[in-house]
């Protein structure tokens, strides 16, 4: 199997030099030269596999033996799985007859994205492993220095699996002032001597905008060998594709037959994108529910085919910025939320799924082409802050996906329904959102019967304090420090931080420090 990017280039990589290299040079992502399909005996052969079981089979349906043996990537499964507190790793809790919840938080950081992170630094560990075993002595080894922008989640699990390991640095870049207290603890108090924390003044959206900047100095990238563990990075869509195989097993083992549909809080649209990649691997299931806080560029686009930023009035600005917006007219503003790590402008991985619409729209079956359609789109969110598809286009996407916008008081309303019901549920905000976007799809008219509902749970509800104790403050029964809070939580945050703040989202100060720190 081989990769490119999606916004056209004639180069092929290899699986290893796809993860080693994260972003390509010209801005794309990279996807697979195509979709494999599910052997003819899976449902019957994969029943009763295990999480890492499953792992090993969908991985090696896109990695050759050539690149890594069998026997290797069961190793480093077993190994990125063997820190999960959970025998089943991502198990499912039934809420009720017809809805339930896949936990994803049961991995070092509690939050989802362990799930693909611990195998990423595995990989990154592996390669640049058997890479410096083929030098000759004296010769210098090759080392990567990992980049990445985090809303709060992605930086600890990051940190966690790749703390430590030899010939690998880690810069973290964070929003100041807009991760959870827990979030910045979980990054900031780890001192290993290869991981370093980056407060930017600013928001996700700037963070990542540095970052895909960083990437495309290709003087800087070469220099540094740039590694990314965003969800632009390949790896981390493909380990996610695991956990829609296991529910399914699951949630046929208590309903057989029984259709399903995945609803999935997502603010850049990994998540969900591994569900389409299962979905069109074979994995039976309904259509992917995308959704959304007040942040709703995804939301919008099913809705109208507009995939666009949303600019904020002056008045709206100064109210939420206590203050007057610089005498600006209206600003392009990320609106912060109870649900942060969904407070995402746009949807970094919206593109892969952009290159399978264009590709199909086009109806010529023409990588290059399709390739040529995505660059001129992306160049148009670049420049003009939006785009709107063609309407063969939206009914493509409409085909897979639906969509629904999230309040925070919908947020909060659900979190309170979901304690008082039996068996008594604490959502974090993020899983709160999905929850009340699968209620919302539920009430609407559908054919009989109706499917199953697994609604993804991406965080631990003690990782987002301030909005579970807002949401269940009126019950007298509920003890925050008893109910929620898990022993590895005690105590983080008194525990010192080092983080290095950064004035503004400016390239150059970021490269600054990552010169400074690789240096020393």
């Amino acid at each position: 199997m081989k990769y490119f990017s999606t916004r056209g280039d004639s180069e092929r990589l290899s699986f290893e030099d796809t993860v080693l290299t994260g972003l390509a040079p010209n801005g794309g992502l990279y996807i697979p030269e195509h979709i494999p399909t599910l052997p003819s005996d899976w449902q019957e052969k994969w029943k009763s596999h295990s999480f890492v079981d499953l792992s090993v089979e969908v991985l090696s349906l896109y990695i050759s033996e050539d690149e890594i043996s069998r026997d290797d990537l069961r190793k480093l499964v077993e190994k990125s799985y063997s820190t999960f507190r959970h025998p089943d790793i991502t198990p499912l809790q039934k809420l009720n007859e017809k809805l339930f919840v896949l936990e994803l938080f049961h991995g070092p950081t509690f939050a989802f994205k362990d799930v693909a992170l611990q195998l990423l630094g595995n990989l990154f560990e592996f390669f640049l492993a058997r890479r410096n075993a083929k030098k000759s002595s004296g010769e210098p080894k090759e080392k990567l220095t990992v980049v990445g922008a985090t809303s709060g989640d992605t930086g600890s699990a990051a940190i966690y699996g790749l703390r430590n390991k030899e010939n690998v640095s880690i810069f973290i870049l964070h929003p100041k002032g807009r991760v959870s207290p827990i979030q910045q603890a979980q990054m900031a108090t780890i001192t290993d001597a290869n991981v370093h924390n980056i407060a930017v003044k600013g928001t996700f959206d700037d963070c990542q905008d540095t970052v895909k900047a960083l990437f495309g100095d290709r003087e800087f990238n070469e220099k540094h060998r740039l590694g990314a563990v965003n969800s632009i990075n390949w790896a981390r869509i493909l380990a996610q594709t695991v956990y829609y195989f296991l529910s399914y097993f699951h949630v046929q083992a208590i309903s057989p037959g029984a259709r399903i549909q995945y609803v999935v809080p997502t603010g850049n649209f990994g998540d969900v994108l591994a569900g389409y990649y299962a979905k069109r691997m074979g994995l039976p299931m309904d259509k992917l529910v995308v959704a959304t806080n007040s942040n709703d560029i995804l939301a919008r686009f099913w809705k109208t085919g507009k995939y666009e930023r949303v600019e904020l009035g002056a008045e709206t600005v100064a109210a939420l910025t206590n203050g007057a917006p610089d005498g600006k007219e209206s600003v392009v503003a990320v609106k912060e939320t109870l649900s942060p790590a969904m407070d995402i402008l746009v949807s970094s991985n919206f593109e892969r799924l952009l290159w399978y619409l264009a590709y199909e729209a086009e109806g010529t079956g023409s990588v290059d082409a399709a390739c040529v359609v995505v660059d001129g789109w992306m160049k148009s969110v670049k420049s003009d802050g939006r785009v709107e598809v063609p309407r063969k286009v939206l009914e493509l996407a409409k085909r897979d996906f639906t969509a629904e916008r999230v309040s925070d008081d919908q947020t909060l309303a659900t979190i309170r329904r979901f304690y008082e019901s039996e068996p008594s549920y604490i959502a974090d905000p993020h899983t709160a959102v999905g929850l009340t976007a699968a209620q919302i799809i539920a009430s609407e008219p559908i054919s009989n019967p109706s499917p199953i509902r697994v609604s993804l749970s991406t965080a631990h509800p003690a990782k987002f304090s301030e909005a579970v104790a807002e949401a269940l403050a009126s019950f007298p029964a509920f003890n925050f420090d008893r109910d929620v809070l898990p022993e590895e939580f005690q105590g983080l945050l008194q525990k010192e931080q080092r983080v290095i703040e950064v004035g503004s989202a400016d390239v150059d100060l970021v490269k600054n420090v990552i010169e400074s720190k690789v240096s020393a």
